[in-house]
């Protein structure tokens, strides 16, 4: 009986070729760089980090994971590129910051780690997932009562064609061409139907836009092209 497969094998193919750059903040991850103190913050604000039990679903290089773990947070990230964990595993090691890594998936990770954890991060990430949906569901199914699911991803229309692929992989070259496929990129409302389905409250929803003029990314109420927010599994304990 074949296993069935959780993630593409083409998308991680991309970030293999790239892992060595994931710290290097000029490199071709200069702009999660850029997004990551925005991204840490807004994490902070929803939740206690120095107290909180963290998955990084899809952690990469551990941009983000080192950075919760350094607030203090217990932090496991997972991820199916075997290179990108190797470079977060070094960096940690050197950092001296704490982080488990694990070569997984959010799916196949689900299966033992029910109602685990205070939050899950999945940032960046969903728009190179094969299946949203059970993508979200798995992550759903892995927060304790009262958890808080943090996304952050892409929206599709012609703006953020504009700005996410012509822009920022053609013109700017902030990232290497073909990074991202438009017809992955997920419209809010899709990704709000995503979490309903997965039983999670949705609680806000915020764009990270781009200045030219400065030079520096804020959060905003333009959902057009970059959005983040975050979701709560209701706690449903009852005496009934």
């Amino acid at each position: 009986m074949q296993t069935e497969q959780h993630f593409d094998t083409q998308e991680i193919a991309k970030f293999e070729a790239m892992a060595e750059e994931w710290w290097d903040p000029s490199g071709k991850f200069k702009p999660l760089h850029r997004i990551n103190p925005l991204r840490l913050d807004y994490i902070a604000r929803q939740v206690k980090l120095s107290e909180a039990s963290i998955l990084d679903v899809g952690c990469g290089g551990g941009l983000l994971a080192e950075g919760m773990a350094a607030r203090g947070a217990a932090v496991t990230g997972i991820d199916r590129s075997p290179k990108a964990l190797g470079v977060a595993r070094l960096h940690s090691e050197q950092s001296g910051v704490s982080v488990e890594y694990v070569e997984n998936d959010a799916e196949s990770w689900a299966e033992t780690h029910a109602q685990t954890y205070d939050a899950v991060t999945c940032l960046e990430v969903l728009e190179h997932v094969p299946d949203v949906p059970r993508t979200v569901a798995a992550c759903a199914a892995m927060l304790k009562p009262g958890g808080h699911f943090f996304f952050a991803t892409l929206n599709r229309n012609p703006v953020s064609y504009i700005k996410a692929i012509l822009g920022a992989e053609y013109i700017l070259g902030w990232l290497p061409k073909g990074t991202h496929e438009y017809a992955k990129f997920i419209k809010p409302s899709e990704m709000n139907t995503a979490l309903r389905e997965a039983g999670l409250e949705i609680k806000d929803i915020k764009g990270m836009s781009y200045a030219i003029l400065t030079d520096s990314f804020s959060l905003s109420d333009d959902l057009s092209v970059n959005y983040l927010g975050f979701a709560i599994k209701p706690d449903t304990n009852s005496d009934t």
